[in-house]
């Protein structure tokens, strides 16, 4: 009896598992750097100028993303940052091309791209960074993404203390065994460095001062990263591959209105996330009639006009239309598309909601117990 065909979807879903599983089976190489010579290592890359080294800085009493002029300003036992690294390679505003209507008609491509160390990435942020990437790489690769993310170097940390609405834990993204140049542990007066790259390698032998990590510093780094899922108090109260189905089944349920009651169209909860990327593309001409550009903004669809099409209809002018379209593409049209779960449990969306409705771990629990 021949075999069924797998369909598109089946085969996309089928080649992400395997490429997964094959990234799991390779074990990064570890070193230790004591925290002074860490400072050091910083320092160094950061005076270099090669690179524009990125960090977590405090700020506010929340934490950021920042340019780094000292390694005193680094802070890796932070909670979460208020915006995801996302923000180097897919900005809030960009420029795609400058085009000029004077003699002769002409358009130039634009790409602003520019080297980046990012130190401090947590592992639900790296995993974030790992489906993007998949996203601008696909049917129609999106080149301006792609020059950035290629010249940057991930540093990522493993998460020492967590924030109160991050659900990491329950998604498998509060560690990650891959999607990074090096991975940092901190062991008390010192740092593992997980090798996940060879531009990691190359780091290390040209700036820091390492050491191999023996036996047993490999096994406390194994037993702290096993022990990071229990931190996060919030957990979705089942397995996430649940999730495409639980909002199928439910793409009706009650709970879309009820929320949307006091949802304000705001999009906070579109432009904090580290896995939405949409955006609007407009060409603006100068005054001057002679030159002019294209730029892309991020957009986002809790927000009003967002499927608001030319003619003038709206075919998602509802609120609740649109809360429900936020919870079944992270949930069930980028898994039906891509095999993965666009959420990474980071708890962004939910600090950043005023009327304090977009709490997936409230949806997706309510959701499977069945309330009508």
């Amino acid at each position: 009896m021949p075999q069924k065909k797998k369909t598109k979807k089946e085969k996309k879903k089928t080649i992400t598992k395997k490429r997964e599983k094959k990234e799991r089976k390779k074990a990064p190489a570890m070193k230790v750097i004591k925290k002074n010579d860490f400072s050091n290592f910083v320092n160094a890359l950061i005076k270099d100028k090669s690179r524009t080294v990125v960090g977590v800085k405090s700020k506010w009493n929340k934490f950021v993303f920042d340019t780094l002029t000292s390694a005193d300003e680094l802070r890796l036992d932070y909670d979460v940052t208020i915006l995801p690294p996302k923000k180097y390679f897919l900005l809030p505003t960009e420029t795609l091309l400058g085009y000029k209507l004077s003699d002769k008609f002409s358009v130039q491509a634009v790409n602003e791209v520019k080297p980046l160390i990012i130190i401090g990435i947590h592992p639900y942020d790296l995993t974030a960074i790992r489906q993007m990437d998949t996203v601008f790489k696909d049917s129609n690769p999106d080149y301006n993404y792609i020059r950035k993310r290629e010249e940057a170097i991930l540093i990522g940390v493993n998460i020492q203390n967590t924030s109160p609405y991050a659900f990491a834990g329950s998604m498998g993204t509060a560690t990650a065994d891959n999607g990074f140049d090096l991975m940092l542990t901190d062991i008390g007066d010192k740092y593992t460095i997980e090798i996940g790259s060879e531009k990691g390698t190359a780091l290390i032998k040209k700036y820091a001062k390492v050491s191999d990590a023996d036996g047993d510093t490999v096994k406390k780094v194994q037993r702290i990263k096993k022990e990071i899922s229990s931190k996060f108090e919030k957990r979705i109260d089942f397995k996430p591959e649940e999730l495409p189905k639980l909002l199928v089944e439910n793409y009706n349920h009650a709970i879309w209105s009820e929320k949307a009651k006091t949802c304000l169209s705001c999009g906070s909860c579109n432009l904090v996330c580290p896995t939405c990327y949409c955006f609007d593309v407009q060409d603006i001409t100068e005054l001057n009639l002679k030159d002019g550009k294209r730029i892309r903004t991020l957009d986002g669809c809790l927000l009003g006009d967002f499927a608001k099409v030319a003619t003038g209809e709206n075919f998602r002018k509802d609120r609740a239309a649109r809360f429900r379209h936020r919870f079944m593409r992270k949930g069930s049209y980028l898994y039906d598309k891509f095999g993965f779960i666009a959420c990474v449990g980071c708890g962004r969306c939910t600090s950043g909601c005023l009327p304090d409705i977009a709490d997936p771990v409230k949806v997706f629990n309510s959701l499977k117990g069945g309330a009508k």
